[in-house]
């Protein structure tokens, strides 16, 4: 400041000896600062300091080579973001629309220190807002009332969850709740029969499946060599189960048995061989070739939570552990673990023996089924990755015609059919249910039900779901629970259509992208106020997903500190640490 007024006294002193060497007396040149206090202000406005330039943040990696997808993240200016990539990525856009890439204040970030508060009361632009959180009972939240787009939906929303069926639907007869997720499979006749009821049902976007950790050394064992490691005793077992059992017995209406892990309706999801047909017979004779004439004995994991994959996980364990028993002698001991733990053991692979999983699509693209799983920056779940597989799945996901993609997934999932990391088993049928009052219910193929489109006629909406969420710090989880919660209070650059999935514009109102779809330029929605009232701006996108991005950032903590969407989307972290 001091250095704009020396600057202006110059001027002045300046323009004086002008206008004195014109015939015009030095004196009666104007200078503010040589006025009495008493006399009128100076007609000249006084001297502001201007502006300060924006101060724009930039990530970058020093060069491709460390091995995940991004290049560089970077503010251009204050409503302009730029993100530079190391390959082609055509499914770019519906990446970055999905709920772990919703973007918070800076500022808040780093007070929180990438966990602690953020984990409960994250700080987003959505249409609801954090009121109170009672941990075991129930979420409130409320209604925006800085909201950018529009809001008809309750003043009040309540998320409260259940793990039985039966007693989801009986609270939504009594009217306690306006809606309800995953009707049991008995139970869609009921709803449909109700007169005050309406059953949405929900695409089978999904895959359970039966996964393996591959490691030769698990706990266990009796510091044995394990047996799962073995993939001639992994084919056995794809051999030995009845998945048409499983899905005929245990699974609604709409829902069908695995033919990929993939769901056929997105493109190239079933290209390749098809999975291992049921002989119990074959089965028995590659496990004894194996050297397991006898068996052996695991343990089966899961976690006691209804997903549209998995409508009733212990009556589908029980059965599996049947199966293996009487068709390969395997004796499969279970386990039912906390879900939050059993999700980080499984993505850390500490999992023994078997567990039960599944996936609903994030958005329609191999990417988010087969790149997710068992691409490069997957997770640890089944051990040990394979090159054929990582090799074919790295080239697909860099061409943006389906037909030139083909080849690299028919050859992915003929691996994957070899080496047996999992056995995928249904594709499950699903349904919610409202009050048949509801106005703008809908069933969303993703599972992300926006509740600020729907109305009750009320000032509260209460939905019930089938667990808690584990956090509300999204980044750094997976489970649907907590991530329905999140797509009420956060959101990304862009956004999946309701009730949809084409991509469409949210925080960002445009983006451009150059013809090797490798650098993305984002253009933000001007004036777009955070819950606690800053204004957004490109350095709150380059900080929410850098924290991400860079293992090396003070902030890359979250919840467990695991980041798996982002790993399993974009690859290796920036400043990974050594394995």
């Amino acid at each position: 400041m001091k250095k704009n007024i020396s600057v202006l006294l110059s001027l002045i002193v300046l323009a004086s000896l002008m206008l004195a060497a014109c015939g015009t007396p030095a004196t009666e040149a104007p200078v503010a600062t040589e006025a009495p206090a008493t006399e009128a202000p100076a007609t000249e406005a006084p001297a502001t300091e201007a502006p300060a330039a924006y101060e724009g943040m930039m990530v970058e990696a020093p060069d491709c080579e460390y091995g995940g997808q991004f290049k560089s993240i970077e503010a251009v200016d204050e409503l302009t973001v730029k993100m530079t990539l190391c390959v082609p990525d055509p499914a770019f856009p519906s990446k970055i629309a999905f709920t772990s890439f919703a973007i918070q204040p800076s500022e808040y970030l780093e007070s929180t220190g990438g966990n602690g508060d953020l984990l409960e009361k994250p700080i987003g632009t959505g249409p609801y807002m954090i009121e109170s959180w009672e941990r075991g009972n129930q979420l409130v939240l409320t209604k925006n009332p800085n909201y950018w787009g529009e809001n008809i939906g309750a003043e009040t929303l309540v998320f409260r969850w259940g793990t039985e069926s039966a007693q989801r639907l009986l609270e939504l007869q009594s009217g306690t709740v306006d809606g309800i997720d995953n009707v049991g499979p008995d139970d869609f006749a009921t709803v449909e029969g109700d007169s005050n009821l309406a059953l949405f049902n929900r695409p089978a976007l999904n895959v359970m499946y039966i996964a393996f950790n591959n490691n030769p050394q698990v706990e266990g064992f009796d510091n044995t060599t394990n047996p799962l490691a073995n993939e001639m005793v992994r084919q056995a077992i794809a051999m030995g189960i009845d998945r048409n059992r499983i899905v005929d017995n245990f699974y609604p209406a709409g829902s069908e048995v695995a033919s990929h892990f993939t769901p056929c309706s997105i493109p190239n999801g079933c290209v390749g061989d098809e999975w291992y047909a049921f002989d119990a017979a074959a089965a028995k004779a590659l496990l004894t070739e194996a050297g397991y004439p006898d068996g052996f004995e695991t343990v089966l994991n899961y976690r006691d939570v209804v997903r549209g994959y998995l409508p009733d996980p212990n009556v589908v364990a029980q059965d599996i552990q049947a199966q293996l028993k009487e068709n390969l002698n395997i004796t499969l001991n279970i386990e039912v673990m906390e879900s939050g733990a059993f999700l980080a053991a499984s993505d850390a692979g500490q999992l023994q023996g078997l567990h039960l999983l599944g996936w609903g699509a994030d958005y329609p693209d191999q990417t988010n089924f087969l790149g997710y799983h068992f691409g490069d920056g997957a997770s640890k779940q089944f051990g040990d990755h394979w090159p054929d597989i990582t090799e074919a799945l790295a080239q697909g996901a860099q061409l943006a015609d389906d037909a030139d993609r083909e080849p690299f997934y028919t050859t992915a999932n003929n691996a994957i059919r070899t080496h047996v990391p999992m056995i995928p088993v249904a594709h499950g049928g699903s349904a919610l249910a409202f009050k048949a009052s509801v106005e703008g219910a809908f069933a969303s193929p993703l599972g992300n039900e926006e509740f600020s489109v729907m109305s009750n006629g009320t000032d509260t909406f209460v939905w019930m779901q089938n667990a808690e969420p584990i956090s509300l710090y999204c980044a750094d989880e997976t489970d649907g629970e907590s991530l329905r919660a999140c797509e009420q209070i956060t959101q990304s650059l862009l956004s999946y259509e309701t009730g949809g999935t084409a991509v469409e514009p949210a925080l960002a109102e445009s983006y451009e992208v150059n013809d090797d779809l490798t650098e993305w330029v984002f253009k933000l929605r001007p004036g777009v106020v955070f819950h606690d009232g800053s204004t957004l701006d490109a350095n709150d996108v380059v900080t929410s997903l850098s924290v991400q991005w860079d293992a090396g950032n003070p902030l890359h903590t979250g919840n467990t500190g695991a980041f798996s969407y982002w790993s399993g989307l974009f690859g290796t972290f920036l400043n990974a640490p050594p394995e």
